[in-house]
């Protein structure tokens, strides 16, 4: 499967960039081979992009927030009719598993439009109680020019987020998609710019340096929305500060799963499966990758993860049957590869499963992982600390309570975490205890729209996937007070 080439959208129109220079997107199930291309933009076709957004803007703000909805719901409605083949295309690019990440992604973006689109009308202000000789008022206004970055681990998904809560917002949006998961995008890109106004959305394609950093420094940029590395994050807001221009920074993580002595079962189990992303191959910012586990049950509760590991079939991301896919790229491949061979090199560290890939056979024809779990860590080893990104789970043992909080909490990254028990006590004193934004007990799942999501510490800050996340991020508060006896 061959997409071929796509075009950038910019001012309503489908364009190469400036210069007719193209990137490759690599298919990471098949090394070598050509998943299609995109234009290779640079500054001068941010440039266009942002310059037809502040067009757009001055007509688009003055659109009503329920007509602006409607216009979502709409959008959601045509992209599940498309879901399937967006889905296809996401695995094609990505390598995440048609049936296990890919098709759920595309069902999520057609939700996250649809959502938007019913909350719209919520985008108000208040009035506020000055005295009978007083009217004063709040209003809640777009702020302009968005400039939103997405990385390729779920790209539809997030450049969706995006463009809902901006857009519905009444701000205009250029946004640049990952240059390693372009494709989905752009297709997606196609379907919102039937509905919408010629410049409301803009998409511009190339590398984070020719591409995304004209985008962060354009001065006509008036707010920045970024998800990606905490690294990425220090620059984008480096060039926010610039201008201090606002800014949404949703970062790394190293994710702490906390398991009590009560929890020894097999749906925990599959909990802690599903919330590490081992059928996204740990590439998820929310995996739970530290796994803190009470010494009782350190052993047992390994060894009925360790066998439903070694039951997942890993191979192509287009096959139905297929649980777990590929890293994205060789560069991705290779870090993850380093990090677990410093791992299994720590002394005293167990390999409990997995380990590096193989070097023949089908899996060694694509960026193919295995999935690994390192007994007996330590949580200040370099595997312990730093993001992998890969699908490999350290098992931490912890004996009291306060030494569990105390290690999850012992983290730059602040920003999922996963809590396992029956005793409700236990477990709304840890979550209140847990330095995250976003704390699960005991169930391992991802965002639910609704929810506020966000992270502490170097995790980022500001909130997305609701309506108060919209609201804090996307508008500006005004206030207006008249005096009623003038």
């Amino acid at each position: 499967m061959d997409v071929g080439r796509k075009l950038m959208l910019i001012d309503g129109q489908w364009v190469e960039s400036i210069e007719g220079q193209f990137i490759s997107v690599e298919n990471p199930s098949r090394r070598g081979t050509v998943a299609g291309e995109v234009p290779r933009g640079r500054a001068a076709d941010v440039d266009r992009a942002v310059l037809s957004a502040a067009r757009a803007f001055e007509e688009w703000r003055r659109v009503s927030a329920r007509e602006r909805g409607k216009l979502m719901i709409k959008i959601g409605e045509a992209i599940e009719v498309k879901a399937n083949e967006i889905a296809r295309i996401i695995a094609l690019e990505t390598g995440n598993a048609i049936r296990t990440q890919s098709r759920p992604e595309a069902m999520l973006t057609a939700d996250i439009f649809r959502y938007f689109g019913g909350v719209a009308s919520e985008i108000k202000g208040e009035t506020i109680p000055l005295g009978e000789n007083l009217l004063s008022y709040s209003r809640r206004e777009p702020i302009g020019v968005v400039g939103g970055i997405v990385p390729w681990n779920s790209p539809v998904g997030l450049a969706a987020m995006k463009i809902a809560m901006a857009i519905t917002a009444g701000n205009t949006l250029v946004l640049k998609p990952s240059s390693e998961a372009p494709l989905a995008v752009l297709t997606m890109a196609q379907i919102c710019s039937d509905f919408m106004p010629r410049g409301v959305l803009n998409v511009v394609t190339g590398t984070g340096s020719e591409c995304g950093i004209p985008l962060a420094r354009h001065p006509l940029v008036r707010k920045l929305s970024f998800t990606g590395s905490h690294e990425i994050g220090r620059t984008i807001m480096e060039a926010a500060a610039e201008r201090i221009v606002p800014v949404t920074l949703e970062l790394g993580g190293k994710s702490p799963q906390i398991v009590f002595s009560d929890a020894d079962e097999p749906q925990v189990v599959d909990g802690v499966f599903l919330a590490m992303r081992f059928t996204r191959q740990g590439q998820s910012c929310t995996a739970g990758s530290r796994l803190f586990l009470h010494e009782s049950i350190y052993d047992s509760f390994l060894g009925k993860l360790v066998k439903k590991l070694e039951s997942l079939k890993i191979g192509d991301p287009l096959d139905e049957s297929t649980d777990m896919g590929a890293l994205i790229n060789r560069t991705q491949f290779e870090k993850v590869c380093s990090y677990v061979e410093n791992g299994i090199q720590q002394k005293g560290a167990r390999l409990l499963t997995g380990g590096l890939p193989p070097k023949e056979g089908p899996l060694s024809q694509g960026y193919f992982m295995v999935p690994t779990i390192i007994g007996n860590v330590r949580n200040d080893w370099r595997i312990a600390r730093e993001e992998i990104f890969g699908p490999v789970l350290v098992a931490i043992p912890w004996k009291e309570e306060e030494e569990a909080i105390r290690m999850a909490n012992e983290s730059h990254y602040g920003l999922a975490a996963f809590i396992w028990t029956h005793d409700i006590g236990k477990a709304l004193r840890t979550a209140h205890h847990i330095e995250s934004g976003w704390v699960q007990v005991n169930q391992g799942v991802g965002i639910v729209l609704g929810q506020s999501y966000g992270g502490f510490k170097q995790s980022g800050f500001g909130r997305e996937y609701s309506l108060e996340g919209m609201l804090e991020s996307f508008t500006q508060r005004k206030s207006i007070t008249i005096n009623l006896q003038f």
